[in-house]
């Protein structure tokens, strides 16, 4: 195999309006490397995985996998085959060991032709067989089996255009994983999986012998999977080696040193805008080399990070005693019981976490008390003060057809 299983040369990319998001990146992969991608909101870590699935091509520079490599890309919102059910939708990833799997069936059963060709048959099976040997497909369906427990996917038969974004995820992570691509591009991967999930999911990938390189803001994540960070950094892109505790560690000896030579560069810079203050518009040679000095030191470009990127949210009107309470809920899907006999009530100024395993109905329950399903039986009280605000999974409340 080469030395590199992906390469980018000079990789710009300017985004709206006439921001370079992206600013002459040239990065090499290793085969089988595990890297954790990590920056600002904004810093175009989404963008640099669409450039190298190869979905976004209005780029300067050049970004190219070696011939013969395969790329699998987890989007943030994938897309399923709408006319499959779940099942069929994973089956799309192993359809070739599938096909190798059920002719070596249609072999074996056709021993028992009377007029089979045994020395045909025989040479066919043999051949299948080791084909089957090499790529370890006997245990296939078992495969399935484990990769859906692990990763919470819904029933095999469950219509995908029913599904909830968080179980879409899932089922286009699992088809992901199981078509074994070289090389893996996963856009937050651990959204919509359960702690039990997100440990397969790190074990799976510690295994893996392909490439990886994950954008996620799971600092656990990237401690037990990574052994590179590529760090998006005012435009460019900064690998260091090691993990995310790692990556801390020598993050914070660089911005020390440069925060030091920005204080040695702006002293300088003080030091000779007095002397240019100081001398008369009359200029000697050296006179005019000091000036050049003064005007380089001027035009470095000193960014300013931004590590908070705050968000600043006013205050909402008084609330009264009551905000929201639930009393008595039952709610269940055909025999599948969701809640019974559950009993709540928010406080003012209340934070409050749901957790709970994929499935327990988390999502149900929100759109219960913002009034999109109807419990079975009991009742939710809201304040009349309180003024509900919902961004479900599929942000369905934003229009395609507006700007930000």
């Amino acid at each position: 195999m080469a030395q590199y299983i992906y390469t980018m040369n000079r990789v710009g990319k300017i985004v709206p309006p006439k921001r370079e998001i992206l600013k002459d990146i040239s990065l090499s992969f290793f085969p089988g490397a595990k890297i954790g991608v990590l920056g600002l909101n904004g810093s175009g870590k989404s963008t640099l995985l669409r450039i190298m699935a190869g979905v976004d091509s209005d780029i300067v520079g050049e970004a190219r996998p070696q011939p013969g490599i395969n790329i699998g890309y987890l989007s943030q919102e994938p897309q399923l085959d709408p006319t499959l059910d779940v099942r069929g939708n994973i089956e799309q990833a192993v359809a070739d060991g599938k096909a190798l799997l059920d002719r070596f069936t249609e072999v074996s059963n056709a021993f028992a032709e009377p007029d089979a060709d045994f020395d045909a048959l025989l040479a066919e099976q043999a051949e299948l067989q080791d084909k089957i040997d090499s790529a370890q497909l006997w245990d296939l369906e078992r495969n399935l089996e484990i990769a859906a427990d692990a990763l919470r996917l819904p029933p095999w038969d469950a219509d995908v255009t029913k599904l909830s974004g968080g179980e879409r995820r899932r089922v286009a992570l699992c088809k992901l994983l199981l078509s074994k691509p070289d090389m893996l591009l996963l856009d937050e991967p651990t959204n919509h999986l359960d702690a039990g999930s997100v440990a397969w999911l790190e074990r799976f990938l510690q295994e893996y012998p392909g490439t990886v390189v994950a954008v996620t803001h799971d600092r656990y994540f990237l401690d037990n999977v990574a052994g590179w960070i590529l760090e998006l950094d005012r435009g460019h892109g900064i690998p260091w080696q090691g993990n995310y505790s790692s990556w801390l560690e020598q993050k914070e000896n660089r911005l020390e040193h440069e925060q030091k030579s920005e204080q040695s560069r702006i002293k300088a810079m003080k030091a000779e805008l007095e002397w240019v203050r100081a001398n008369p518009k009359g200029r000697q040679a050296k006179s005019k080399a000091r000036l050049q000095r003064f005007d380089e030191l001027s035009s470095v470009e000193f960014q300013k990070r931004n590590e908070t990127q705050e968000l600043y949210i006013p205050p909402g009107p008084r609330l009264g005693d009551l905000v929201i309470e639930a009393q008595q809920i039952r709610k269940s899907f055909g025999d599948r019981l969701l809640f019974d006999d559950l009993n709540f009530t928010l406080p003012p100024g209340g934070i409050v976490g749901v957790i709970g395993p994929n499935g327990a109905g988390k999502t149900t329950l929100f759109r219960m008390i913002t009034g999109q399903e109807q419990p079975d039986s009991g009742t939710f009280r809201v304040g009349d003060t309180v003024q509900l605000a919902y961004v479900d999974q599929s942000r369905d409340a934003l229009s395609d057809s507006k700007t930000v």
